[in-house]
């Protein structure tokens, strides 16, 4: 075994087990599909999760790179209005924390993870999303919003563009989610695939399951219940054992009920 970090390991059971039984999480690979409106494929499972209620969800645009983040809470806010929901971005709030308090539910759109991850820390707002979601206020997130309901941000796709300030994120699920799975390995590129990347993580992390999630596919959780959604499957990988294709008639809440150790470093 080449595990070259299990002297950081920091068992992390209080965060993932506290309130487990009252948590809902709506966990979506993508946003949008090819060829389609953005958030339109998983309009359904929104508000299913959500329900025919008027929700008023705070919404954390801060993944947004090259889109202002006005102009993000904007495109957010036109999608949901349309389910009959409102969405107020946590940017345009005299007090981020009083509105995480408050909230009927907490919205994290996708972008760049790393981006994300360091401006939750500078506005001092992981603690308090956490608590907030523990509580039993539903989450939705997407891509970026995926890797952050995770214990760290370590198996996003995305672009080291800033120093998040370190790499522990909400920790919403004890295991570790691949947004954007990919199987495709293109003629003529050379360089690792997602599998490979994955490979090279349960390496030196060998206690962690990550899911890979591919597009148009998404996890619902309810209390202590884990379901996939979608027509596609979802691939499991764990050092040493074999690699596992899930689909939406498997039980997947095994993976709440294991409790690794990760490194936070």
């Amino acid at each position: 075994m080449n595990c070259l970090y299990n002297f950081f390991f920091v068992p992390c059971t209080d965060i993932f087990n506290k309130n487990s039984d009252i948590m809902r999480l709506l966990l979506l690979s993508n946003s949008t599909n090819e060829g389609e409106e953005y958030l339109s494929w998983p309009q359904k499972e929104i508000q299913s999760f959500l329900g025919n209620y008027p929700i008023s969800a705070v919404f954390i645009p801060y993944a947004a790179v090259t889109l202002s983040f006005d102009e993000y809470e904007a495109k957010v806010e036109a999608c949901f209005s349309k389910m009959g929901y409102h969405i107020k971005s946590i940017h345009n709030t005299w007090d981020p924390v009083l509105e995480i308090e408050t909230a009927d539910a907490i919205v994290i759109g996708g972008g760049n993870t790393w981006q994300l991850v360091r401006l939750l820390h500078d506005q001092g707002l992981m603690d308090p999303i956490r608590e907030k979601i523990q509580s039993g206020a539903p989450y939705i997130g997407w891509s970026a919003g995926v890797n952050v309901a995770c214990p760290t941000l370590r198996t996003t796709n995305d672009m080291p563009i800033v120093d998040p300030l370190g790499f522990e994120t909400l920790g919403l699920i004890p295991f570790q989610i691949n947004p954007h799975y990919l199987d495709v390995h293109p003629e003529g590129f050379g360089g690792e695939t997602r599998e490979m990347r994955i490979q090279e993580f349960i390496e030196t992390n060998p206690d962690v399951y990550v899911l890979g999630l591919r597009e148009a596919t998404l996890l619902r959780r309810e209390g202590n219940s884990l379901q996939l959604i979608g027509s596609r499957t979802a691939r499991l990988f764990k050092k040493e054992e074999t690699i596992k294709e899930l689909s939406s008639n498997d039980d997947l809440s095994f993976l709440l009920d294991y409790t690794p150790e990760i490194p936070y470093y």
